[in-house]
């Protein structure tokens, strides 16, 4: 074995953008043989929980990280000896490298999920400081698979430099973009100074300090220095503390952000849904729903997508860079999905064209694929409204915060039976509560009570389907 025949399985961008990923569970051990394709860990990025196949053939040497270790983009994780020295030392020129590993820094993002092809994006790396060097693309196996050849890769030669990257966006993390965001700083502006290039937080302060020199102001006197703050401590018998990471740790900055930035306004009503729970029973025995589930969250759906039908402003995003308001003629119907690593909202893409059948399928597969915990991040973009069920918690209601992009966010209650006027007399009939919360700089009060007022009259007359479709 010799270190030219070593290759190293560097953390792939399993997501657009994704910058870290926890390794859930390693697949093989040193000293197993793996295939090129073959499925070697699963990793939990900030969306979703996703397995990595290795792009070669070879026998396991080493594993770098252990499980639950959360490891940075681009950063080896696995080594193979791949025999025979057919791997390129680290001292051999980059264009032989290059001529292995196609995928090159500023390349299109590599398809690293049997089935997804690659996502085109016009978004760039920066080049790294000092001479450049290639990185280990993700799957030449799956990119085989995906278009029926091997990528060819370009052979640099010493007189012709590559060309230069244009529009390139500066490598920073979310919290140091937040930074940036809040202390007005260009990140285009600013040198970094972290691995790979990316942008730390003490590069956007130095900014910060640069254009202050630039344009000095009378000198404050100096702040006391604040004593350290003392390390948290806490009852370890009673206690338990758990890192927020992964899915649960992206939904809480997800929450925290639209909370924050969108004006949230919650309606309220309550309706008879007697002939809803009818219909879903009869249905249940239709032939065109045999083996599909049915239940009153199908037929909530369908209410709430002629709603939007009938009032299509409310289908729509807010867009601060333009102080636009984007008006989608799709919807992308979002179903909010409790697992065990936290809440995901996987949609239904086009739901508006789907009859109720084709609906019910796209529902099972979507709640189980959630349940096991093997929903693809591409599930969770793009969507447009969101229905969150909390009346199977025996919820009567709440007041949703709204997926951070979306324009509204309908939260169903518990169905059970409850006392109503109905025909002039006091009967126990099935109720719930329907909450819609929605982004007020976008739909305003009449809109939002119009979609609202929609979906309870449909629940309450489920005939409206037919009538008002």
């Amino acid at each position: 074995m010799t270190e030219a025949s070593v290759r190293e399985f560097k953390m792939p961008d399993v997501g657009e953008g994704l910058t870290e990923a926890e390794i859930l569970k390693w697949f093989v051990q040193p000293g197993d043989t793996v295939t090129d394709g073959q499925v070697v860990c699963e990793v939990e990025t900030a969306k979703a929980a996703v397995e990595l196949p290795i792009p070669y053939d070879g026998v396991v040497r080493d594993l770098h990280f252990p499980e639950g270790t959360t490891v940075d983009v681009g950063t080896a994780i696995i080594a193979v000896d791949v025999g025979g020295g057919s791997a390129p030392a680290a001292e051999e020129p980059a264009a032989a490298q290059a001529a292995e590993e196609p995928k090159a820094e500023g390349s299109g993002r590599q398809p690293v999920l049997v089935g997804y092809g690659v996502a085109t994006s016009s978004t760039r790396r920066r080049p790294r400081k000092g001479p450049e060097v290639p990185v280990q693309q993700a799957s030449t196996a799956i990119q085989t698979e995906l278009n029926g050849h091997a990528p060819a890769a370009p052979a640099p030669t010493a007189s012709a430099p590559a060309a230069p990257v244009t529009a390139e966006r500066p490598l920073a993390k979310p919290p140091v973009r937040k930074l940036a965001k809040d202390l007005g700083v260009d990140l285009a502006t600013v040198v970094p100074t972290g691995p790979d290039g990316i942008i730390t937080r003490e590069d956007v302060h130095a900014a910060v300090a640069a254009a202050t020199t630039e344009a000095p102001e009378p000198a404050a006197p100096p702040a006391p220095a604040a004593a350290a703050p003392a390390p948290a401590s806490y009852d370890t018998t009673r206690e338990t503390r758990v890192p927020v990471k992964g899915v649960r740790k992206a939904t809480a900055a997800a929450m925290v952000g639209s909370a924050f930035t969108a004006p949230h306004v919650t309606e309220f009503v309550t309706v008879d849904v007697t002939r809803t729970m009818k219909l879903v029973e009869e249905l249940k025995e239709d032939k065109e729903f045999a083996g599909l589930r049915v239940n009153p969250l199908l037929l909530i759906a369908k209410a709430l997508l002629v709603a939007i039908r009938r009032n299509p402003d409310v289908n729509a995003s807010w867009d601060e860079a333009a102080q636009e308001i984007v008006v989608k003629h799709y919807v992308n119907l979002g179903i909010a999905a409790a697992t065990p690593r936290g809440l995901i909202v996987p949609n239904i893409k086009d739901a508006h064209a789907k009859t109720l059948p084709q609906l019910a399928e796209s529902l099972g597969e979507l709640v189980s694929t959630a349940r096991e915990g093997k929903t693809s991040p591409a599930a969770m973009q793009g969507g447009t409204v969101t229905i969150t069920n909390v009346g199977v918690f025996g919820v009567d209601t709440g007041t949703p915060i709204l997926n951070p992009g979306e324009s509204a966010i309908l939260a169903v209650g518990a169905i059970k039976p409850q006392p109503w006027v109905h025909k002039g007399k006091v009967k126990p009939r099935q109720v719930t509560t329907l909450a819609l919360s929605f982004d007020h700089r976008l739909v305003d009060g009449e809109l939002g009570s119009k979609v609202l007022a929609d979906v309870a009259a449909i629940l309450e007359q489920p005939k409206r389907l037919i009538t008002w479709a």
